[in-house]
């Protein structure tokens, strides 16, 4: 179970980011500045196994929501640097939850409990059905209205399972 952290705001910059001596992950690795217009800043390190939600590219100006694992050991500098685990481009059509849900699909925070509709696509991070109950897993869920009840409920439009560790 990661115990995933968010940071929200604008990108501001994004350029490479170099990772051995000799040039072999040259052009594989980003930094994606993101700033939360609150004075707070963050750097995100976005590898090829950074998943992005629905697959989109980033580009600066626009609001993103970067999770990261708050257990991870990072380096002591300023701005803070954090490896991007996954990136969610951010839309008023949907709303996006990373967190471990229970056996009873509530979030590892208690905020969101999923109801699973026919309707519901369950997929792996490479795109293909997950056929499994996707309970006591790390998930990534998309979904649009909820209700104003603590834990929130909602129906997901998709939900994009991990299964194992890839990060």
């Amino acid at each position: 179970m990661i115990n995933f952290y968010s940071f929200q705001g604008t990108v501001t910059m994004i350029s490479d980011f170099i990772t051995g001596q000799n040039g072999e992950g040259e052009g594989c690795y980003k930094l994606i500045s993101v700033d939360n217009a609150l004075g707070a800043l963050v750097n995100f390190v976005v590898s090829p196994t950074t998943y992005f939600v629905d697959h989109v590219m980033v580009a600066i100006g626009d609001r993103v929501t970067g999770y990261y694992d708050g257990n991870a050991p990072v380096p002591f500098i300023y701005p803070p640097q954090y490896r991007a685990l996954v990136m969610v481009k951010n839309s008023s059509f949907q709303n996006v939850k990373v967190d471990y849900f229970n056996s009873q699909m509530v979030s590892s925070d208690g905020q969101l409990q999923l109801t699973i509709s026919p309707y519901t696509q369950i997929v792996l991070t490479n795109g293909q059905p997950f056929t499994k109950t996707p309970v006591n897993r790390d998930l990534i869920v998309i979904y649009g209205p909820a209700t104003k009840s603590i834990p929130a409920q909602t129906i997901p439009y998709r939900i994009i399972v991990f299964c194992e560790k890839l990060f």
